[in-house]
């Protein structure tokens, strides 16, 4: 359904720095940068993190989650983990099963050092 999403950042090197690590536990190689913005190529898809063209200061999505597919909770743990320890902040509940209309789900919730919410999320059965 989608070729790419892309988010805003105000330091362009932090936010490689982050989400190379983040996005290395699943399996994701490191970022490439094309001018303001950064690039991560997989076959499903692309994430991009960009500098905003217009000039002014990325703020995050008010109720905007972006999520990333992880093939266990294993790895949902290890791209939560990842994220605390390179400036996330944790938020939502702590990383575990939620069951709701669209099956039992594995979620980890972070904001991004630019406060953006992003989730890692494994489909359970």
């Amino acid at each position: 359904m989608f070729s790419h999403v892309m988010i805003g950042t105000n330091d362009l090197e932090k936010a490689q720095s982050f989400y190379d690590a983040l996005l290395g536990t699943l399996g994701i190689p490191p970022g490439r940068v094309d001018r303001h913005r950064i690039f991560y190529r997989t076959k499903t898809g692309v994430f991009s993190v960009s500098k905003p063209i217009d000039g002014k200061p990325a703020t995050p999505a008010n109720g905007g989650t972006i999520g990333f597919l992880a093939a266990s909770a294993e790895q949902a743990d290890a791209w939560h983990a990842a994220g605390i320890a390179n400036g996330a902040t944790n938020c939502e509940d702590p990383p575990g099963v939620r069951e709701g209309p669209a099956g039992k789900l594995y979620l980890a919730y972070l904001r991004d050092p630019d406060g953006n919410k992003i989730c890692a999320m494994h489909r359970i059965g």
